[in-house]
C-alpha cells in the first residue's frame, strides 16, 4: 500500500474521486491527518491547507496550535505549519487562494510557487509567480519572505508591536498585512475595528471581512 501524501496522490490513485474529506500522510505512514481535497476547481488535485467559511472555528490561537493544526476538515481548519512545511518541502507547489464576499462574488489568486520553511527558520513564507486571472489581486507580495507570527510569538517586521495581537489573527505578517485570512470572522463591511477581519486588501481593502477564503496547494505539473 502506498499512503497518499496529498490530494494529488489521491487523485492519481483514482481520478474520479469527488471533492471531500480524505486522509493523507504528509510525513509518511505515521502521521495520518484529515484534509479537504478540492477535486473540481481549476483542474482539481488541491490540498486545502486553510479554510474559513462560517466562523465556526476560533482562529485567534497560540503558536503551538498553528504549529500542529486545528479545526475540522469538513468545515474550517488550519492544516498546521509542520504539515504545510512537509508538503512544500517534498515537491514544488503552486498555491491558489479562493475567496467569496457576502454578495456572492468570487475571486481567486494563483501563485506558481509556494513554500513554507522549517520551524528553525520561523516557518518563513516563500511565495512567487503571481497570476491574476482570478481577479483578486496580489495581496501576498508584501508577505513574501516573512516569518510566521501568532499572538504569543512575534516574528513580524513591525516596530510598533505584535501584528497578530493588533489584528487578531496569525500569519506571515510584515509591518503588518495586506492579507489576514486567519483574522476574526465578521460580516462584510465593518468599520468598527480596523483591519481585524478575514481580509484580502487588493480585492476588498481593509474594512471588508470575507464570507469565505481558502488556501490550497498542489504539486506543479
Amino acid at each position: 500500500i502506498t499512503f497518499p501524501v496529498d490530494c494529488n496522490d489521491i487523485h492519481n490513485q483514482d481520478n474520479n474521486q469527488p471533492s471531500g474529506v480524505y486522509t493523507i500522510y504528509p510525513s509518511g505512514a505515521t502521521s495520518a491527518i484529515q484534509v479537504y481535497c478540492d477535486m473540481d476547481t481549476e483542474g482539481g488535485r488541491w490540498t486545502v491547507i486553510q479554510r474559513r467559511m462560517d466562523g465556526s472555528v476560533n482562529f485567534y490561537r497560540p503558536w503551538v496550535e498553528y504549529k500542529r493544526g486545528f479545526g475540522n476538515a469538513a468545515s474550517e481548519y488550519w492544516l498546521g505549519l509542520d504539515n504545510i512545511h512537509e508538503l512544500t518541502r517534498l515537491k514544488n507547489q503552486e498555491l491558489m487562494v479562493d475567496m467569496e464576499d457576502f454578495e456572492g462574488n468570487k475571486k481567486f489568486a494563483l501563485y506558481s510557487s509556494f513554500k513554507v520553511d522549517a520551524e528553525c527558520e520561523g516557518y518563513g513564507l516563500q511565495v512567487t509567480g503571481f497570476n491574476n486571472k482570478g481577479g483578486a489581486g496580489d495581496s501576498l507580495n508584501r508577505h513574501n519572505g516573512q516569518k510566521f507570527s501568532t499572538l504569543d510569538k512575534d516574528q513580524d517586521a513591525w516596530s510598533g508591536g505584535n501584528c497578530a495581537k493588533k489584528f487578531l489573527g496569525a500569519f506571515w505578517y510584515n509591518d503588518c498585512h495586506y492579507a489576514n485570512p486567519n483574522g476574526v470572522y465578521r460580516w462584510g463591511v465593518d468599520n468598527t475595528l480596523y483591519a481585524v477581519g478575514v481580509e484580502w486588501y487588493t480585492w476588498k481593502k481593509n474594512d471588508y471581512s470575507l464570507k469565505s477564503i481558502s488556501m490550497k496547494i498542489r504539486p506543479v505539473k
